[in-house]
This record gives structure tokens, C-alpha cells and sequence, in this order.
């Protein structure tokens, strides 16, 4: 093992570090995080203490040290500027994919605001950018989706390899339809209520949750730029995954340990 090896994973697992997410990073090793799940300060919607941050150094970061297969997931969304969407979240996707990650998928979540604008319709979403470092092979799909069709001959067309089409009756014969299939990839899942941390924006837990649960397996790293109030540190707790967590405000980082406590 390398000394370098050594020096650049001189980490605690299971802590959030109270600096700068680029300053955690720059002590981990090529290939470490196998998920990073995230929420960042997008455009000027808060200003979470004062905090900006250098987006393009840090997407080459996370590239670093994502393990391959390993998964981001990254949720923004625009701030409305002079009448129109920043479209920053767009821009944020596409470097991604330049500097070689793959958009495995763009999620919705969906979810409902209680301002009504007088000239456009309910802002009901934010965008869950799936980014994945070489082709993601596999996941922990949840299926919590109740099918119609439960028990039945699976039905429908299948396109063959060599053009023809058949039934998909007599492809997989034996094959009937699960009493509950995964789910698509628009999460109605509403924010929590009653914010009690003393944080301006906490990520949902169920959010946090559920894309820990899809992308990883017990024992696996899990880390966060933007902790936040600990909502990915305390979804690892539960789920039985190691996190790492990067929080710039000292103050948010009391909210985190308090709430890591708790669990």
C-alpha cells in the first residue's frame, strides 16, 4: 500500500467534517464514495450562511472519487431570474456528463408548493439528476408500485434482437405479472412538515432514504457535500450505511450531531 494511499484516506467514516466539501474530498483516494446523494445550495434561493460554491471543482471531485459503477445523485433546482428560469440546473447536468460521467437517469420529485404565481402554473417539482460513473449494471429497484394485472399471463410485444416482434405471452410462458412493480421515475413524495432543526431547507428523508436504499448495499459509503441537518448521515444510520459529510457552517454542523444523536 502506498504511502499517498495512506495520507489521502486518513478519514473518520461516519463524521461530518466542518469545512469546505472540496477540502473533505482532497483527502480521500481515487474511486472511494460508492454513492454521493445531495442536495447543494442551487443558484441564490437561500443562503444557507453566507455559503456559495465552486461547482465545476467539485463536480471533478466527486468524479475522482466516485467509485466505478458509483452513483450522484444531484437535486436542484432554478431560481426565477428577470421572469425566467436560470436553467443552471441544465448547465450543471450537461458538465457532468462532459467531464465523463453518464446521465443514467433524470428523476422527478414530485412535489406540491403552496405559493400560487399569478402568471404561471404551481411550481410542483425539483429535478433528481441520476449520475452514474460507467454503466450501472444493477440496483435495489423499489417496487411499491401496485399492478393492475397482478397474476395474470404477462401480455404485450417484444421487438427480437433480428426485427420480428413477437408476444410476449409466448416469449416467457411461464411469466406472470408481480403483484407490485417498481416504481417510475416521478417520486410523489411530499416535504416534511414541521421543520423543528433550525435549518432553512431539510432534505426530505424519505428522499435520502430511498436513493440509499436503490443504490447501495449495508456497509457501503455514502457521502454528502452539503449536509446540511444531517438528513443523509441520519437515513445512513438507519439503513446501516457508513457516511461521510461535509458542512461549511459550524452552526448547521451542531443541528447534525444533535440530530445524529437522536436516531
Amino acid at each position: 500500500m502506498s504511502i499517498s494511499f495512506v495520507i489521502k484516506n486518513m478519514l473518520e467514516i461516519n463524521k461530518t467534517y466542518n469545512e469546505n466539501c472540496l477540502s473533505t474530498m482532497a483527502k480521500m483516494s481515487d474511486q472511494f464514495i460508492d454513492l454521493t446523494v445531495t442536495s447543494p445550495p442551487y443558484d441564490n434561493l437561500r443562503t444557507y450562511n453566507g455559503y456559495s460554491f465552486d461547482f465545476e471543482n467539485i463536480s471533478k471531485e466527486l468524479f475522482r472519487v466516485t467509485k466505478n459503477a458509483g452513483i450522484v445523485v444531484w437535486i436542484v433546482n432554478d431560481q426565477t431570474i428577470n421572469g425566467g428560469k436560470s436553467g443552471n440546473s441544465f448547465r450543471q447536468v450537461l458538465h457532468f456528463q462532459d467531464i465523463g460521467f453518464l446521465i443514467h437517469d433524470v428523476m422527478i420529485w414530485q412535489k406540491i408548493c403552496p405559493f400560487q404565481h399569478k402568471n404561471r402554473y404551481i411550481q410542483a417539482f425539483e429535478y433528481m439528476f441520476v449520475l452514474s460513473k460507467g454503466r450501472r449494471k444493477i440496483a435495489n429497484l423499489i417496487c411499491d408500485r401496485k399492478n393492475k394485472w397482478a397474476g395474470t399471463q404477462i401480455h404485450g410485444t417484444e421487438r427480437q434482437v433480428n426485427g420480428e416482434i413477437k408476444n410476449l405471452s409466448t416469449v416467457q410462458k411461464s411469466k406472470k405479472v408481480k403483484e407490485f412493480g417498481s416504481r417510475f421515475n416521478i417520486w410523489d413524495i411530499p416535504p416534511e412538515k414541521n421543520n423543528k432543526t433550525g435549518h432553512p431547507a431539510v432534505f426530505s428523508e424519505r428522499i435520502a432514504g430511498d436513493h440509499i436504499i436503490t443504490w447501495t448495499n449495508s456497509g457501503d459509503l455514502v457521502y454528502d457535500p452539503f449536509m446540511g441537518s444531517g438528513t443523509t448521515a441520519k437515513m445512513c444510520v438507519l439503513l446501516k450505511r457508513n457516511y461521510i459529510g461535509s458542512e461549511i457552517s459550524k452552526e448547521y454542523c451542531d443541528i447534525i450531531e444533535e440530530r445524529i444523536n437522536n436516531t
